[in-house]
């Protein structure tokens, strides 16, 4: 587009530069043109005062050296009469016969061209009826004298203008380009599921306009798609707590074939609901990818705390009076705290007390989820995916592996000091990895409150 308007400007231009060049030029050659002739008619009339005065060679000879500074063009011709032959009285002549004879019988001015140039004869009548014919060569160079110059100053003066208006297009282009490329490129970026692109205002009213349409339209879109999100992965959330305690009803069912399929079912739909909460909660593009730990265990705790004081559990959340800044996505950071805390009430019997306790390092976060429970009998085993010594399905163990091991970290299981199990979320915040040959089962190096 650029080019094409810059093309456009210099035909334009061009067009209206030649239109007003081409006369001017004419004009100019021929504004030089006369000035010779009026040059030459000049020095011819330096000469007749002269004439009246006196017609000696040596007079004569003088008022010629006088008008053209010696440069030989002036010559003087005497005729005692109209028709009678005309003799060179001074200066140097170049006239033909013929011319002078038309000079003396016309008694008129008139211009002969000749090799080199042209003759301007001038008839001059002096006293007792005789004439004087004065004849000024005028070289052809004075006819085209400072035209050259002229031309090419007003030549440059167009490719100038021209120029200019190129510069000029092609700015006036570029911020009209520049806006609708800026627009194209967030479009883009959008569709391709960037939320976060959007476009700057810029260039003429029609392309700022649009701009800002396309911003409001992403803000709109972008909050639909936040609240849809939400949604998508707060009713899953809010089936845990009916899907916990009916989880917990199968199980005690006893024996056969009937509790047997409540329990497969309830263990299919527990599946299908941690894989819609890891489908909601994938952060979207351009969503931070760290978290404030200690707001998430915080909002975690809230919502469970319906179920534990249904179930008679008390519990305990310590360490998350200051936030602290872990490399996860919020989204992924829920999921670990959810499946952990389902897990509690899952395997442990109601009214059985659990804790939930953030640490912070030198570099190293530490979530404890520690219960009162019959604690993991086979830690290593616990961790494997799909396997789990409580007859679950091991999913949420591997769910919070899988998110500690996303920040360097790593998941550990050990004896709590409430008397049952303590998982472990060892989470990576700077300096080196903490170490991994430490057995699942060893006790760790930070302390609990």
């Amino acid at each position: 587009m650029r080019r094409t308007l810059a093309l456009v400007c210099a035909a334009v231009t061009s067009m209206v530069a030649l239109a007003f060049l081409i006369p001017l030029a004419l004009l100019v050659r021929q504004i030089a043109r006369d000035n010779a002739f009026g040059h030459a008619q000049q020095m011819a009339a330096a000469i007749e005062p002269a004439l009246a005065v006196t017609t000696s060679r040596a007079g004569l000879s003088r008022a010629i050296d006088a008008a053209q500074s010696g440069d030989g063009r002036l010559a003087v011709y005497l005729a005692g009469r109209p028709g009678g032959r005309s003799v060179l009285a001074a200066g140097h002549g170049q006239a033909d016969p013929a011319d002078l004879a038309r000079a003396v019988a016309t008694a008129r001015s008139f211009t002969v061209a000749r090799p080199g140039g042209y003759v301007v004869f001038q008839p001059v009548a002096l006293g007792g009826g005789r004439l004087a014919v004065i004849e000024v060569f005028l070289p052809g160079a004075d006819l085209t004298r400072g035209v050259a110059v002229s031309w090419t100053v007003m030549t440059a003066v167009a490719v100038a203008c021209v120029a200019v208006s190129v510069v000029l297009a092609d700015r006036l282009a570029a911020q009209i380009t520049g806006a609708a490329r800026r627009l194209a490129t967030a479009a883009a970026a959008l569709g391709d599921g960037d939320l976060t692109a959007r476009s700057e205002p810029s260039g003429p009213p029609e392309l700022t306009a649009a701009a800002a349409a396309f911003n409001s339209m992403a803000e709109r879109l972008s909050r639909m798609i936040t609240a849809e999100r939400v949604m998508a992965a707060d009713l899953p959330h809010r089936l845990r707590t009916p899907l916990t305690a009916l989880r917990m009803n199968a199980a005690a069912l006893g024996p056969g074939r009937a509790a047997d399929e409540t329990r497969l079912a309830v263990t299919r739909m527990e599946q299908e609901v941690d894989k819609i909460i890891r489908a909601a909660r994938r952060p979207a593009p351009g969503e931070p990818s760290s978290c404030d730990a200690a707001e998430v265990l915080t909002e975690r705790m809230d919502f469970w705390s319906a179920l534990a004081d249904d179930q008679q559990r008390e519990w305990h959340l310590i360490g998350a009076g200051q936030p602290v800044s872990v490399p996860v996505p919020r989204p992924d950071l829920i999921a670990a705290a959810d499946a952990l805390l389902g897990n509690i009430f899952l395997h442990t019997g109601e009214g059985t007390e659990f804790a939930v306790t953030l640490h912070a390092g030198d570099g190293i976060v530490v979530i404890f989820f520690a219960d009162a429970g019959p604690g993991i009998a086979d830690p290593e085993a616990a961790l494997q995916r799909g396997r789990s010594g409580r007859g679950s399905t091991g999913l949420g163990l591997d769910i919070a592996r899988r998110v500690a091991e996303s920040a360097g970290g790593e998941l550990r299981i050990d004896r709590s000091a409430l008397g049952g199990a303590q998982v472990q979320m060892w989470l990576r915040t700077g300096g080196p990895p903490p170490g991994r040959g430490r057995r699942a089962g060893g006790r760790p190096r930070l302390g609990r409150r």
